[in-house]
């Protein structure tokens, strides 16, 4: 058995993220806003091999780092201080690292961004890319000539989307999910490329196109079918306080690949998904809001409410015996609390 495989290939753009929390609005033109909190942390790609990392798959990323500070503290903290394989990355020599300023205010927040396009595309970073069991991707217009290949080689392709700056949102982007083993875009996202009114309808369409698709809704949980099992879910979310949805999405796509390599049933990958996207929010975002086993585990342990311990009671039997170490957050301003 390829038993040397990684079990997450990834590659996109790397940004260093400062998240800034407690806004009670966006800024308005000329006026200074005080934030009661400041996150920092890698962010971009960062997002999902963290996330991937910390529920103990082996993840390799193939990114560009600039030869800045930003870059060797990032390089720094997602290999030395969360294990993420980056043989496939480079350093870029005279390339500065991309800056995300985000604002979080309420369930959204809104971004501001330093940068330029980094000097190695990804299908030069990836090459011939190595055989791995999944691949986790961004659809673009332009389709990535190495996920075809990744593809063709045996690896299962799990899909999102962002949003199009253009609103056209044309139809030819569903054209590559027939590389792909999944799909999941967001409610706005699957609509407008479906041109429908609702989720239902958009994943109803959806899965004639992909084996597995996922709809997720934010605060109102996320929606699947998967053609392979016949198995349809719909989960709630969870009643979480949200500090930073930034890289929600993200953990959400992360731990399903980790439910779904497990074999779980549908429902258990749907709410194990929402689950760590939901506690994902409570901290600073991007990359290292990620919960891994030890946030689950902690969430089950102290888990009080009965309906949610009999909708969750299926981690009694997935969660491993050793969840690992704390993980660590994003240094921030004022200090997190422990415990």
């Amino acid at each position: 058995m390829d038993d040397d495989r990684p079990d997450v290939l990834l590659t996109g753009l790397l940004f260093y993220d400062l998240v800034l929390t407690g806004l009670g609005g966006p800024p308005a033109a000329g006026e200074e806003i005080w934030t009661a909190g400041m996150g920092c942390g890698p962010g971009g790609i960062a997002n999902l091999a963290v996330a991937a990392s910390r529920f103990g798959l082996r993840t390799s990323l193939a990114t560009v780092f600039g030869d800045d500070f930003y870059g060797a503290y990032c390089q720094e903290v997602i290999a030395g201080q969360e294990g993420v394989d980056l043989s496939l990355s480079r350093v870029a020599d005279g390339w500065h690292t991309p800056v995300t300023v985000a604002l979080a205010h309420g369930q959204d927040r809104a971004l501001v961004t330093h940068g330029q396009e980094p000097p190695y595309s990804q299908d030069v970073l990836m090459g011939d890319p190595p055989e791995a069991r999944t691949a986790l991707v961004h659809l673009e217009a332009e389709p990535r000539a190495w996920i075809g290949k990744a593809a063709a080689g045996g690896t299962q392709i799990y899909a999102d989307v962002g949003w199009d700056p253009t609103r056209r949102w044309s139809r030819d982007l569903l054209d590559q999910l027939s590389q792909c083993h999944a799909f999941l875009p967001n409610e706005t996202e699957a609509m407008a490329y479906t041109r429908t009114d609702s989720a239902v309808a958009a994943l109803g369409i959806l899965a004639e196109l992909v084996p597995v698709a996922v709809v997720t809704r934010g605060g109102d949980g996320a929606l699947a079918v998967d053609q392979t099992t016949g198995e349809f879910a719909q989960v709630p979310a969870l009643d979480i306080d949200v500090l930073d949805a930034t890289g929600a999405g993200d953990v959400f796509g992360a731990s399903f690949v980790t439910a779904s390599l497990g074999g779980w049933p549908l429902e258990e990958r749907l709410r194990f998904a929402v689950l760590a996207a939901g506690l994902s929010v409570r901290h600073h975002g991007g990359a290292l809001a990620a919960p891994g086993w030890y946030g689950v585990d902690r969430w089950w342990r102290s888990l009080t409410d009965p309906g949610l311990k009999r909708a969750y009671g299926f981690l009694a039997d997935r969660l491993p015996d050793d969840p690992g170490p704390p993980v660590r957050h994003a240094p921030v301003t004022p200090p997190a609390r422990t415990g």
